[in-house]
């Protein structure tokens, strides 16, 4: 994805990432912490007045705003430039950074303010937006141990302090031992693969100083060999080291994360019993939408049960192909190379022909074009400063204003944690001086751009970088003011998913596919037999992907129930008895999947991971309107912007889908998507 020379220059305000320095971003979070903390220590007495009150909040959300820009960009960096000098400076910051938001958690008279703010007779007249973020301060104070006195209230900040550590740890251990490993192959391990496979691996030697290409777990490198490549032994030796990062299992063990998930479960678990919970688990949902651990956990095994059966079948079916050409066995490192042979059987079509007709400025315009359609928004690049070549920077207008900005850094590279997310580095927010629009950063890790071609996306990748800008659009078309209720900001965490899955569906839409889609060298759009052939694909063994979605899900609610915390080998003996009623996929003894489990660890899915499932019914049955109403229905667009895209966490999560859906939501559509049940007739 070239630049083009002529672009405009960037009209929001955006960091000077070609001049910031580190020991800048430090003395800017330091400086914030320190404003923070003279406030808090200022704040002696609960204002008389519900104005001087008001006041006192307004100054909380500007903190807010300060830290989320200095501290946003340092953690940004530190996750895409990832190297020793940032995550030095990254991990000076972590106690003093953890220690102020714990004393403004728990701070009694900041508290006791907000309480007054609710309970003032003027508190209805005050905006919605305003009023709930009071609410779910409240909340988030009682959260956080506002109530807790003496040794309790020092535990709880200790507590705090060490949990961003060990996360911070966690994450890096799993970057460190994914980059340390690579293997230089032959030519004859390279049989089976793809040309651009092979050129992505010659590019990666040479990145190395080697002349032969050599396989990493970098996820594009990873993914091929496991699909492509015919050498067995070399895709077994390639999943063992994928699956023992950074644990007990692996070749090296300089980055084993074993008792740094014991001390996290084991601290996660003395936190929720200071706060009065049984577990972290119902810590975890009361900031939730859903209303349960039993209610969560009753959902995730029926739907279970729904996925058993098709994915039963379509086990079978891999065991059969993969028995015709002598493999008896099954093991884990046959599954995706047997995927990929079923999948090219049974429909004629493989992700490697795909490939071509789907090169990443196509795609990306495509997607802005159906964005234009749904929104009736325009996407412009701008001329601004990034942290690397591959970052690009866009913003959105509305009606020729612009109303948001983001980055997008799409490919993945050495020093670049793994994975894919949309984290926001300003909010939407009111200020003396006007109002503040939101920009956020869009990071994926696609396999690279190869020689001087662009980058050829898989339709697993196109998928991907339309769950990501569902999340930037979440952010950016917020039309709420409060920096606590703007854009994702307030929004259940089970539901934040919701904008993410929904636009997945405009990536399987035939209409949409013509709009994504542009042959690198014939410019033809994806053929009929092609686009029928993926059509037809879509339910590929959605039985097996959806089990193992819950068999993490499972896993992760599991370990977080379960009091006292759980030592490694309890761990592994949880995840291995959900293993055994709910996967049929097989896998090893050595599997340590746990490790590198990134989403609970060092995220913020901590028995919330089911949130991608429950999220799912709401996205699905979101859909479901627009297939009843036309894909493209503008005014159906309009409404999703304004109920759910717009309203951030101003309204409950189930009230604003109501509001959009006209009821609750219901399971039958996402069971549809799935392809477990008959499709609708269009209407």
């Amino acid at each position: 994805m070239e630049k083009e020379m002529t672009l405009e220059q960037v009209t929001l305000p955006v960091p000077q990432f070609d001049q910031i320095t580190l020991p800048q971003l430090k003395q800017q979070v330091e400086q914030t912490i320190t404003q923070g903390q003279a406030f808090l220590q200022q704040l002696q007495d609960i204002p008389a007045s519900s104005d001087a009150q008001l006041q006192v909040l307004a100054q909380v959300d500007h903190l807010e705003n300060q830290m989320s820009e200095s501290w946003g960009v340092l953690s940004h960096l530190n996750a895409v430039m990832n190297n020793a000098e940032t995550r030095e400076v990254y991990q000076a910051l972590l106690p003093g950074l953890s220690e102020y938001y714990t004393q403004l958690g728990q701070h009694t008279v900041l508290y006791q303010t907000y309480q007054q703010a609710h309970d003032a007779v003027t508190f209805n007249d005050l905006p919605a937006a305003q009023q709930s973020a009071i609410k779910l301060a409240l909340r988030d104070f009682k959260l956080s141990g506002v109530a807790l006195e003496g040794e309790a209230k020092k535990r709880y900040a200790e507590i705090s302090a060490r949990l961003s550590q060990l996360s911070s740890d966690f994450s890096n251990h799993v970057l460190d031992a994914t980059q340390a490993y690579f293997k230089p192959l032959t030519e004859a391990q390279l049989a089976g693969l793809p040309a651009s496979s092979v050129e992505l691996l010659k590019q990666y030697g040479q990145q190395r100083e080697l002349e032969q290409p050599v396989a990493t777990l970098d996820f594009p490198s990873y993914l091929a060999i496991m699909t492509y490549a015919e050498d067995r032994s070399l895709r077994e030796e390639l999943y063992k080291a994928y699956t023992t990062r950074a644990s007990d299992q692996s070749a090296d063990q300089a980055f084993d994360n074993t008792a740094v998930m014991e001390e996290i479960l084991s601290l996660r678990q003395e936190m929720a019993q200071l706060l009065g919970f049984n577990n972290y688990a119902e810590l975890s949902l009361a900031s939730k939408m859903a209303p349960s651990v039993e209610a969560v956990e009753q959902f995730l095994v029926e739907l279970a049960e729904h996925a058993r059966q098709p994915a039963e079948q379509e086990i079978a079916e891999l065991k059969a192909i993969a028995a015709a050409d002598g493999i008896q066995q099954l093991q884990p490192w046959d599954t995706s190379f047997y995927s990929e042979k079923l999948k090219l059987a049974q429909f004629n079509l493989s992700q490697e022909a795909l490939k071509p007709y789907f090169p990443a400025p196509k795609v990306v315009d495509g997607l802005f074009s159906i964005v234009k359609r749904l929104y009736d928004v325009d996407i412009i690049e701008r001329e601004a400063p990034v942290w690397h070549p591959d970052a690009r920077y866009f913003e959105l207008q509305d009606q020729g204003q612009v109303i948001g900005g983001f980055y997008f850094d799409l490919y993945a590279r050495q020093g670049k944690r793994g994975g894919a997310w949309m984290s926001g580095f300003r909010s939407r927010m009111q200020q003396s001086q006007g109002l503040q629009q939101p920009i956020c950063y869009m990071v994926c890790n696609f396999t690279p751009p190869v020689g001087d071609q662009p980058a050829l996306l898989t339709h697993d990748e196109v998928l991907t970088l339309f769950h990501e800008f569902g999340h930037g659009l979440h952010h950016m078309l917020t039309e709420v003011d409060n920096i606590a209720v703007a854009g994702t900001h307030g929004v259940a965490w089970d539901a934040v998913e919701l904008p993410s899955q929904f636009m997945e569906f405009w990536a399987w839409d035939k209409e949409s596919l013509d709009v994504l889609s542009q042959h690198i060298d014939t410019q033809a759009t994806l053929p009929d037999d092609l686009l029928q052939a993926l059509l037809n694909a879509r339910f590929f063994q959605s039985g097996m992907q959806t089990l193992r979605q819950l068999e993490f899900a499972l896993f992760d609610l599991n370990i977080h129930c379960m009091t006292p915390a759980l030592t490694a080998s309890q761990i592994q003996d949880v995840l291995n008895e959900i293993r055994h009623k709910y996967a049929v996929v097989p896998t090893t003894d050595y599997n340590r999947f746990q490790h590198s489990f990134s989403h609970i660890f060092a995220g913020g899915y901590a028995a919330g991971y089911y949130s991608y499932k429950w999220a799912e019914v709401l996205a699905s049955d979101a859909f479901d309107r627009f297939e009843n109403e036309g894909v493209f229905n503008t005014d159906t667009g309009k409404q999703f912007r304004q109920f759910i895209l717009a309203v951030g966490g101003k309204d409950s999560a189930l009230d604003a889908f109501i509001n959009f859906r006209g009821r609750e939501p219901k399971i039958d559509a996402l069971l549809r998507h799935q392809g477990w049940t008959k499709p609708i007739k269009n209407a």
